[in-house]
């Protein structure tokens, strides 16, 4: 186990009793937790991390219950069925990163969120090797930015965000809305695109921000009256240029009735978000991570409904034609 300089935040490793504890193994069946890697070598192309914390969400004034979305998600993940499709052998989970604070104000919360900016960003250079791809799991958008930094520095990095919000919030103190901006500022990103914002729900500044910045970005109204396509505008964005790698972030507050930090009733459906990860999956040589943020489950139905659609959404993004 690693901690954090301030003992806020803790690194558990997985080990093969861990995967074990969650699978729930039936005669004539093998689950994904049965052959995934049990350690990390060369042959694994998929590295899954998850983060457990709602500091982010919480200092952007967002719901608790993102500390939740991993533990939800394995318990699905591992016990889905391996066979000749998708049979898991190529994914290693390296662990999850736990917050194991108590935090009770929002300047309390800002403040640790810079701490885990530097936590996640060690960990992804410790656990991950270069030629693999990265997929974390819950957590708040804050922690887009620290993915970002790290993976910034193979190579030029478009990322590619589908979300209500553009989280380029004014720079005052880190939260779960100004990963992006903050990117954008350090130049961490050469650019960076959001599909589907909601008209209601980003400001002026933001609105501002991206067209100084030269974001490409759609409104999800543009769907519902059908100016645009999803996944003819995540064509064109990969077919635009062949020297970037993306980062591809899917916050799941753009899903309609999603438990997320940002509950929302109109959006995308999941089959949508499912179809959306389907057709990313033709690309993935050229993606460095996927990171499924923002959803907050905070009972046992919620935990299903999130445990299930993440589960889903990887196993989308994974498949092989």
């Amino acid at each position: 186990m690693q901690y954090s300089k301030k003992n806020t935040f803790r690194f558990f490793p997985f080990d093969e009793k861990t995967i074990e504890d969650y699978c729930q193994i039936r005669i004539s069946e093998t689950k994904v937790g049965q052959k995934i890697a049990r350690d990390q070598n060369e042959h694994v192309k998929y590295v899954i991390l998850g983060i457990e914390e709602s500091i982010g969400p919480m200092a952007n004034f967002g719901l608790r219950g993102a500390e939740n979305a991993f533990e939800a998600f394995i318990r699905f993940f591992l016990n889905m069925q391996s066979h000749e499709q998708f049979t898991g052998e190529n994914i290693y989970i390296a662990g999850r990163i736990r917050d194991i604070s108590h935090t009770e104000t929002i300047a309390e919360a800002k403040e640790k969120v810079a701490e885990l900016d530097a936590f996640v960003e060690n960990i992804i250079e410790e656990v991950l090797l270069p030629h693999q791809v990265l997929i974390v799991i819950g957590g708040g958008h804050n922690n887009a930015l620290p993915i970002m930094k790290y993976a910034s520095k193979k190579r030029r990095l478009h990322v590619v965000n589908v979300d209500p919000h553009a989280d380029c919030r004014v720079v005052e103190g880190r939260h779960s809305g100004n990963s992006f901006s903050i990117a954008l500022e350090n130049n961490w990103i050469e650019r960076y695109t959001v599909l589907g914002l909601h008209e209601a729900y980003n400001n002026h500044y933001i609105r501002a921000f991206l067209q100084q910045n030269k974001c490409m970005h759609t409104f999800y109204e543009e769907y519902l009256v059908g100016k645009r396509n999803l996944y003819a505008d995540l064509e064109a964005i990969f077919d635009f240029t062949d020297d970037e790698l993306f980062g591809v972030e899917i916050d799941m507050d753009s899903i309609a009735g999603m438990p997320s930090s940002a509950f929302t009733t109109s959006g995308w459906r999941l089959d949508e978000i499912r179809t959306f990860c389907i057709k990313l999956s033709s690309y993935k040589d050229r993606i460095a991570y996927l990171h499924l943020s923002e959803a907050a489950p905070q009972n046992d139905f919620e935990k299903k409904i999130v445990g299930k659609s993440l589960s889903y959404l990887v196993r989308d993004f994974l498949r092989e034609e």
